[in-house]
């Protein structure tokens, strides 16, 4: 039976990577998918993974319809065995909607790939619309690691280095870019919660002790 399966993880865990997989290993089988992505970090229409592969993608912008995207394009004679979503996260609920249409009505496999948190921990409405509407919820078991060492949970968005907890929902950044004004880093909960990125750790560890005073 097809299915709609979300495949989720934080950043930096190899979702872009899987995706492209995936679609790799359909494709050698005669298979022809449809891929759909929102805000890649490589630019419009891309799918990439930051071990640098990178494809073309369809930009599944806000007002776009993907149900009847896929529609039309069988109605056209493409064919369509299956449909990947990347940065599923990003898609409005509507859309997911939309994906759980295809997998029901045109009984077409959809795999969809994204982060379930933003950097205030709170869910995407992408997301928690694909918890809701999922035939199954892989958790991908390349786990991110946290400057620490410890496994990674949680996202954080960085200004300078600095974790902040506040400001639009979606900023477009990546976890490589440290040049970037902004960018995001993966923390596990303990210091997320203390808002420490490995910038603020290294400059407290470079810090001077404080020498105690002594009085005459």
């Amino acid at each position: 039976m097809p299915e709609l399966v979300f495949f989720s993880g934080t950043m930096d865990c190899g979702k872009s990577t899987l995706a492209l997989q995936i679609g790799h290993n359909r494709s050698a089988r005669g298979l022809k998918g449809l891929i759909f992505t929102r805000d890649d970090r490589a630019g419009e229409g891309k799918l990439s993974s930051r071990l640098g592969l990178v494809t073309d993608a369809i930009e599944a912008k806000p007002e776009m319809d993907l149900y009847a995207y896929v529609v039309d394009e069988l109605s056209q004679g493409g064919k369509v065995d299956y449909v990947i979503v990347d940065e599923a996260q990003f898609l409005t609920v509507e859309q997911i909607d939309q994906l759980a249409r295809v997998v029901d009505d045109l009984e077409l496999d959809v795999y969809a790939f994204g982060i379930t948190t933003d950097f205030r921990t709170k869910l995407f409405p992408g997301s928690q619309r694909l918890i809701e509407l999922a035939d199954r919820i892989e958790t991908l078991q390349v786990e991110a690691m946290c400057w620490c060492g410890a496994r990674a949970t949680h996202n954080a968005r960085t200004v300078d280095g600095r974790m902040v907890v506040e400001g639009e929902q979606v900023v477009v950044g990546d976890v490589n870019d440290q040049a970037a004004e902004v960018g995001y880093e993966v923390l596990c909960r303990r210091h997320h919660r203390r808002r420490m990125t490995a910038a603020t750790a290294r400059a407290a560890a470079l810090s001077p002790d404080v020498l105690p005073v002594h009085g005459n």
